[in-house]
């Protein structure tokens, strides 16, 4: 198999992973109450861990090799900036949308940096791929119910995890993107991972976090701890 097919097939299979987590979601009840509160919130931490681990130790480091500390600076606080003004305009309009939007944003870079590794003969693709894929899930998970379950949704489970699934075709045109295109180009390449982060990093302390909370509950907290733990041992496996 080609770099470039390989490149292609595993960002799919990574991507396909967030409707593997909308069909989870679906079930509304593991027991009564369970879903909806420990199992619910401990995902979703889950998914903010590794976000946080994402932007840690992927996204910053690999995209501020390639900029100055300002250019840098910049284009992170740019990201945080440019998507509390999308998330305020959803959220004026009565959408659920940031754990997509996070999803997304962790998704896209990640695929690109995929492709582009490739293309200059890095290792452990196979190992990547887990890895986005891994994040990809708890992430799936919890966008689906934060849409299934938002005021005004019209939209039925099946046409959203349909939905899901259409989505992980930007794993593949990511790839390509990365693998054809900004493979020459790490000043941009660097720039998206950057601009991506500040995003992320927005997102997971505006609209992620406040959901985990439970009085009298730890078990969210330590899902958290569970997600950023797994981005760490991946970092130190893959480099």
């Amino acid at each position: 198999m080609s770099p470039l097919s390989l490149a292609l097939l595993l960002s799919l299979a990574a991507g396909l992973s967030m409707a593997a987590g909308a069909l989870i979601g679906v079930k509304q009840h593991i027991a009564r109450g369970w879903l909806e509160q420990e199992v619910r919130h401990t995902v979703i931490a889950f998914g903010g861990g590794a976000l946080l681990a994402a932007v840690a130790l992927v996204l910053v480091p690999e995209g501020a090799q390639h900029h100055n500390p300002l250019s840098a600076t910049l284009l992170f606080v740019g990201g945080g900036v440019a998507f509390m003004v999308v998330d305020r305009a959803l959220a004026a309009h009565g959408g659920a949308m940031s754990q997509l939007l996070a999803m997304l944003l962790d998704f896209v870079p990640e695929a690109i940096a995929l492709g582009a590794a490739l293309a200059v003969g890095g290792g452990q693709a196979y190992l990547l791929a887990f890895l986005i894929g891994m994040q990809n899930l708890p992430e799936g998970f919890n966008a689906y119910r934060e849409i299934r379950n938002s005021d005004g949704n019209t939209l039925s489970s099946r046409k959203i995890i349909l939905a899901f699934a259409a989505l992980a075709l930007l794993g593949p045109v990511s790839a390509a993107l990365g693998f054809l295109v900004l493979v020459d180009s790490p000043l941009v390449l660097g720039g998206i991972m950057l601009f991506a982060s500040g995003g992320i990093l927005y997102l997971v302390f505006q609209d992620i976090a406040p959901q985990v909370p439970l009085k009298k509950h730890w078990a969210p907290a330590q899902g958290a701890v569970a997600g950023f733990a797994l981005g760490l041992v991946g970092h130190l496996l893959v480099h």
